[in-house]
C-alpha cells in the first residue's frame, strides 16, 4: 500500500499548532503534499516542519506570508523539480514536483480567483499555460499523482450550495469547463470520484457563519492522476476528526510499490 496525503494548510506554522505534525505520525503516510505554507523555509527551523523519516522539500513563494507548497516523502526523489516554467506563477510557490523513479508525485496550488478581477484574470492564465504542460506529464514513462488544492468545484455535487455559486470563482463554467476536459479529453483521473461517483463529501468550508458544523462546502482538493493508477486507487479519506486548517486532509491509499 502506498498514502498519499493531501492538505492546504492555511499557513503551516498554524496547522502545527492545532495538531497537524502530531496527527502525521500516526498516519504511516509514504508522501505527504502541502499547500499554501504560507512561510520562508528559514522560518521552518523546529524540526516537526522537517517529519522524522522523512524527505523534506518546501518550495516558498517570493512574496512573504504568501502561497508555498511542499512535499514530505519516505522515498528519496531521483529528482526534484521546482515550478512548471512560467515565471509569474513559479515565483508564487505553486509547483513541486518529486520524481520516484516509475511514480511522481506533484503538490500543487493554483491560483484563487475570488478576490478580484484580476486575480480570476490571473487564474485563467495559469489554466491557460497549466494544460500544455499538463500534456507533457502525460507522455513522460511515468505515473502521476498531482495532489492539491485545484480551486475548481467540477460537478454540482462537489459543492452544498451549488446553485448560489454558479457565478462564483471556483465554480464558474470556464473553470468547470476546463476540468472537463482535464478528465475526459486528456484522459487524467479524479481519483476520489473514481472510487466515490456518488458521495457528497467537501475539502474546504469558509469561515463565514457555521459553514463546518453545517458541512457547507466544497470539494477543491483532488489527487488527479494518470489513467495507469485507476485501477490501483483502493481507499479514500477526507479527515473531519480534527481541524487543521479550513481544508481537510485529503487521504488516498494505492497499490503500489
Amino acid at each position: 500500500m502506498f498514502r498519499v496525503i493531501s492538505l492546504n494548510a492555511n499557513g503551516i506554522r498554524a496547522a502545527a499548532r492545532k495538531g497537524f505534525f502530531d496527527w502525521l505520525r500516526s498516519q504511516d503516510a509514504d508522501v505527504v503534499c502541502v499547500q499554501e505554507t504560507k512561510a520562508q523555509e528559514h522560518q521552518l527551523a523546529d524540526e516537526c516542519f522537517s517529519p522524522d523519516g522523512y524527505h523534506c522539500y518546501y518550495e516558498d513563494a517570493v512574496k512573504k506570508g504568501y502561497s508555498g507548497v511542499a512535499i514530505y516523502s519516505r522515498h528519496r526523489p531521483k529528482k526534484v523539480i521546482r515550478g512548471f516554467g512560467v515565471p509569474e506563477f513559479d515565483d508564487e510557490g505553486r509547483y513541486l514536483e518529486l520524481q520516484l523513479g516509475k511514480l511522481s508525485v506533484v503538490s500543487l496550488y493554483l491560483p484563487s480567483g475570488s478576490s478580484s478581477e484580476e486575480r480570476q484574470a490571473a487564474k485563467f492564465r495559469f489554466l491557460d499555460q497549466f494544460e500544455p504542460h499538463l500534456k507533457k506529464l502525460k507522455k513522460r514513462r511515468a505515473e502521476y499523482i498531482l495532489c492539491g488544492d485545484w480551486n475548481i468545484a467540477h460537478r454540482e455535487i462537489d459543492l452544498k450550495n451549488w446553485k448560489a455559486n454558479r457565478k462564483n470563482s471556483g465554480f464558474l463554467p470556464e473553470e468547470r469547463a476546463w476540468m472537463d476536459q482535464l478528465l475526459d479529453k486528456h484522459g487524467f483521473v479524479d481519483a476520489f470520484r473514481s472510487i466515490n461517483p456518488d458521495k457528497e463529501e467537501y475539502t474546504w468550508w469558509s469561515n463565514r457563519g457555521r459553514a463546518w458544523d453545517n458541512n457547507v462546502g466544497w470539494r477543491i482538493d483532488y489527487h488527479i492522476v494518470t489513467p495507469g493508477l485507476q485501477d490501483k486507487i483502493l481507499r479514500s479519506e477526507i479527515y473531519r476528526d480534527a481541524r487543521f486548517s479550513d481544508h481537510a486532509p485529503l487521504i488516498l491509499d494505492y497499490q503500489w510499490g
